[in-house]
């Protein structure tokens, strides 16, 4: 809500939104929202009555920042977000904000968002603001967010750059998160552990567990999916081998002079790793994959995996949950193994459900109680 309340400027999805077109389901807006902009003292008390030790939300860009630069700060919405989280810390909760969630300054967009390298400085100005008045999340799931916007053109821009936008994009966000945690390290020093970047996750499992070529495309899955953000910030500052060869190998087969996945200086590499404090992971489901040749050598994050990616059609509720359980279980271990055992916080998680839902919501009740079991266990 709120979105253009206080002096906040647009953002690319206030733009998208109000083009209309069916973009949006129904075509709705961000305009009102669940009105959490206004209606933040009734927040308070159902957060009270809950006796929630935790609360999570992101922080806008575009309101703290109306053109996205330093030029000029809204004290309006500083003085909003400071009154949330000092109504939280008087009532002893704890407060997890992400301040990138999907919303760029649309002057910022203008200027080729995070298909260009000069957003990386942006961010990072952006980034040093934040710091120095709160403290972080710094960008909400990166993996979804480069694929959506910049490959598949179903977020904000809405311009697919098919095979070549999302590794671009995602690229530039691995070096922002780097930029940005070296600005932290350097120029607050108050505090450890509170950066680190979002991964939305699901668990991809072969469709067919006795073939081999599906559990290849499982495995390749989860590299593209998790690891190709994971290993170059927890691990050696570059992505998966895996991904390097995959993507190189198909571009050659497509006449292109050189891989379409951007790579990284040993400079860079040297920078990237070790910027992240904590592996805040988002999960909401588990998958099946199952092996998809690209025989007619066609551009896009997909084809490149060589993967189709599916829910099982047989899943009911408790089906469902189970796989999800199953899957926050099994991204946790691969976490723990694969990066060295960081602190792991799941920042989200859930399930989808018809709208609307009813209050009495006992399969939502149902969910997350067995998820808690299956975490402690």
């Amino acid at each position: 809500g709120g979105w253009d309340a206080d002096g906040k400027g647009p953002c690319v999805w206030d733009t998208f939104t109000h083009q209309g077109g069916e973009r949006v389901f129904k075509n709705q807006t961000g305009d009102v929202a669940c009105g959490s902009y206004t209606l933040w003292e009734e927040d308070l008390k159902c957060i009270k009555q809950l006796g929630l030790t935790h609360y999570r939300f992101s922080l806008s860009w575009s309101r703290l920042l109306p053109d996205g630069t330093t030029g000029f700060i809204n004290q309006k919405d500083i003085d909003y977000y400071n009154k949330i989280i000092d109504d939280l810390l008087i009532n002893g909760v704890t407060t997890i904000v992400p301040f990138y969630h999907f919303d760029l300054p649309q002057t910022l967009e203008d200027q080729g968002g995070w298909l260009s390298e000069t957003i990386i400085e942006f961010f990072d100005k952006y980034a040093q603001f934040c710091f120095s008045t709160f403290e972080w999340i710094t960008i909400n799931e990166t993996n979804l967010f480069a694929l959506l916007a910049y490959d598949f053109g179903i977020f904000p821009p809405g311009v697919p750059h098919f095979g070549t936008g999302g590794y671009q994009a995602a690229h530039n966000l691995i070096k922002a998160q780097a930029r940005s945690w070296y600005s932290y390290d350097s120029l607050i020093k108050v505090q450890k552990d509170i950066v680190s970047l979002a991964l939305f996750y699901a668990w991809e499992k072969p469709a067919d567990p006795d073939s081999a070529t599906d559990q290849e495309a499982s495995r390749r899955a989860i590299a593209f999916h998790l690891d190709f953000f994971a290993k170059p910030i927890f691990i050696d500052g570059d992505y998966p081998e895996v991904v390097k060869t995959q993507v190189a190998s198909m571009s050659k087969k497509q006449g292109y002079p050189s891989s379409r996945l951007p790579e990284f200086t040993e400079e860079e590499k040297r920078m990237i790793k070790g910027t992240a404090d904590f592996f805040a992971v988002q999960c909401y489901m588990s998958r099946l994959v199952r092996h998809k040749e690209n025989k007619k050598g066609e551009l896009g994050f997909l084809q490149d995996v060589k993967i189709e990616i599916f829910p099982d059609p047989s899943w009911e509720f408790i089906d469902w949950l189970y796989a999800v359980l199953w899957g926050i279980c099994k991204i946790l271990k691969h976490i723990t193994v694969t990066r060295n055992n960081p602190v792991i916080y799941i920042t989200e998680s859930g399930f989808p459900q018809g709208d609307p839902e009813s209050l009495d919501d006992t399969q939502c009740w149902e969910y997350f109680k067995q998820t808690f079991q299956e975490l402690f266990k």
